[in-house]
């Protein structure tokens, strides 16, 4: 038994030593992989923001292509109604105008007629 507590306590001296000896080595290199790790998610972070930004102005400037060409297609429907409109209007002036003249010009040729001179 007092052998077994020898061996014991060697071992358990051994183990702490071999522990308290990697222990800095291992925690030095989880420390740099975790350096490594924050820069590449910082890097990751950067691209995909990048990514976010360049799919956002994509999409505002096809929305802003599509409403610019409504815009241009609506001013030009209103353009070619305001056109007829006018058209229509300026005949239907010129129509009952010409009427009117020529009303006149038969009362004229009527009053005329019936007093010769």
């Amino acid at each position: 038994m007092k052998q077994f507590r020898n061996r014991m306590g060697t071992l358990v001296v051994t183990a702490a030593l071999v522990a308290g000896g990697v222990a800095p080595l291992v925690l030095a290199q989880t420390a740099g992989q975790d350096i490594k790790h924050a820069g590449t998610e910082t890097k990751d972070a950067a691209k995909d923001t990048g990514h976010g930004i360049a799919k956002g102005t994509t999409k505002a400037y096809d929305k802003t292509k599509e409403g610019t060409e409504k815009g241009y297609d609506k001013t030009k429907s209103g353009t070619k109604k305001a056109y007829h409109k006018t058209t229509r209007g300026t005949k239907h002036v010129v129509h009952k105008s010409a009427q009117a003249t020529e009303r006149g010009a038969d009362k004229v040729e009527d009053k005329t007629a019936q007093h010769p001179q």
